[in-house]
């Protein structure tokens, strides 16, 4: 898949590639969802209606000129008079996304908004969000429900539509993209929550605290060189990141990896980029305690500098959420690894810190934990994992999320059965666990 480029790209262009990771990610379906660009003249481009969502081509794409001329060989959307209502009550949209993720459509359906304080970056990227009332799909009246519960709240770019599924919107694509994809996470990650117990949410004061936190003081360094060994690190890391987002396990606003190039030297991810289109230049080096000169790396690389700095086995970190691990980690529900042999056998017994502390006075103690396992969890933002090899380690990360998601289908069925302490011995020894 292409990487999307706001700028540069024709709007037909961006909007086959966000409808594929769309359906990529089963958050629609074949005949399902629609998405739009109003461009700078005036134009709405927009999927069409009753074609294969897919395999939608930008050749595909339907534009709808500003007096109302079609262009194209398809219908646009049914749903085109609410995308048009949105544009004009907002100049600022340039892009809305209708569709019908799982996560969203049950609270659709039980007429509930998600509440995303649950995690910080929900709360930042997505904000409160409001809900519309039914109205005949592609109807002109659904567009004014959908404006009329816009307009109840300046802060709303989100609204829940009654029976229906979500409609939102952003000033280019990528940001709209970004915005449906961690309102679905922080949907799904409160459902898994109420499965499992009782979510909890974050304050206000956290929300800023962990907004205005600054956990580095690194110097940036300039001459950056990238001998071959580095560039294929950048590469690799590039690939990993790309994959965890088709598998679900990172999205656009949120995910870290990182790999040690030498010493305690390491190349990171970005702070603040799209996952889902990040390139090996985007990628930070961290060199001799300090940052490339010109890029602002990852919130947390004082925390990956001290994992690697204090733990020489350890070559690569993956610090990330998935709905079914953040439904653990903000219900303070053990996630009881000793269940399955394969998943003890990869992530060990598991704890739970306290939200914030990859920035706070708990950065030297959580970084220390790593000496005596691989996977620790954070409340309330997400889990970090460690290995020797990046595709070890995003492995154990796949390994810990089929877990979680096992479990949390187990919750309805009854009480967990794990395995004894002297078979966790067997499996310790016959493995090597914690050699």
């Amino acid at each position: 898949m292409k990487n999307l480029d706001v700028k540069m790209m024709h709007p037909a262009e961006q909007i086959a590639i966000i409808i594929s990771r769309i359906y990529l990610r089963k958050m629609t379906t074949t005949s399902g969802g629609n998405v739009s660009i109003m461009d700078d003249n005036g134009d709405l481009w927009i999927t069409p209606a009753g074609i294969d969502k897919g395999s939608l081509t930008p050749d595909d794409i339907v534009c709808v000129k500003a007096d109302g001329t079609i262009i194209g060989k398809h219908r646009p959307s049914s749903e085109y008079p609410f995308h048009r209502a949105i544009y004009k009550m907002n100049p600022k949209a340039h892009s809305v996304i209708h569709a019908h993720p799982p996560g969203l459509v049950t609270f659709s359906v039980v007429h509930q908004v998600p509440d995303t304080s649950i995690i910080p970056q929900a709360r930042a990227v997505c904000g409160p969000v409001g809900f519309a009332e039914y109205a005949l799909p592609g109807s002109e009246l659904l567009g004014e429900k959908i404006v009329e519960a816009f307009s109840q709240n300046p802060q709303y770019k989100a609204v829940i539509m009654e029976n229906h599924g979500v409609v939102l919107y952003g000033s280019d694509i990528a940001k709209a993209y970004q915005r449906f994809e961690t309102l679905e996470l922080c949907a799904r990650t409160i459902i898994n929550a109420k499965t499992l117990g009782t979510p909890t949410y974050l304050s206000s004061d956290q929300i800023v605290k962990h907004e205005m936190a600054v956990n580095t003081t690194f110097r940036h360094f300039m001459n950056v060189d990238h001998p071959s060994e580095e560039r294929a690190i950048r590469t690799e890391i590039c690939k990993i990141v790309r994959r965890a987002c088709a598998q679900g396990l990172m999205c656009s606003s949120y995910g870290t990896a990182s790999v040690r190039w030498k010493d305690n030297d390491f190349l990171i991810t970005p702070s603040s980029a799209q996952r889902w289109d990040i390139v090996p230049e985007d990628i930070v080096q961290v060199k001799d305690g300090m940052v490339e000169a010109g890029k602002t790396a990852s919130r947390s690389v004082a925390l990956h500098y001290e994992i690697y700095r204090r733990n020489p086995k350890i070559n690569s970190i993956i610090l990330t959420q998935s709905p079914a691990l953040m439904g653990f980690c903000t219900t303070g529900e053990k996630f009881d690894v000793r269940t399955i042999p394969e998943s003890w056998i990869f992530l060990q017994d598991i704890p739970i810190f306290p939200f914030g502390s990859q920035y706070d006075e708990h950065l030297e103690e959580l970084a220390e934990e790593f000496k005596t396992r691989p996977f620790v969890m954070l409340a309330n933002d997400s889990v970090l994992v460690t290995g020797d090899k990046l595709i070890n380690t995003f492995d154990r990360l796949e390994v810990a999320d089929f877990s979680a998601r096992s479990l949390i289908l187990a919750a309805p069925l009854g009480s967990l059965k794990p395995i004894t302490d002297d078979q966790i011995e067997e499996l310790r020894v016959a493995f090597h666990v914690g050699e």
